[in-house]
């Protein structure tokens, strides 16, 4: 699961070992705390899409607009809590569930379709 991205000159990542979400301004060498809380759950994966970072959780999908330093919720559904994975495909989103099924979003994350 991509826990890790680049995000302009930095590199930003979950880590899963205190679920904060960490930055390194140094091509990994040393990491600090961007985001501490835990308002939004366990943090599944990150990924940056049209200047924003999205991240998904076992809360639902939330957006962040300043490098994950505050997050915003863009759908807590039932269905986006067991999203897993996500990925930028371009004109849309993917993610997938744990048991397997895929999801689109053409809206960054505010409503997803499943993938038949």
């Amino acid at each position: 699961m991509p826990q890790l991205i680049t995000y302009g000159n930095e590199l930003i990542r979950i880590n899963p070992a205190n679920n904060h979400i960490e930055f390194s301004p140094n091509r990994g060498i040393s990491w600090m705390p961007r985001y501490t809380g835990s308002s939004f759950g366990t943090f599944r994966d990150l990924v940056p899409y049209n200047g924003k970072i999205i991240a998904i959780t076992d809360k639902g999908v939330y957006y962040s607009t300043n490098k994950g330093i505050s997050w915003a919720s863009r759908n807590t559904s039932s269905v986006v809590r067991t999203f897993v994975v996500i990925q930028d495909a371009g004109r849309e989103l993917l993610a997938q569930t744990c048991d397997g099924h895929l999801y689109f979003s053409t809206n960054e994350g505010i409503s997803w379709i499943r993938r038949k």
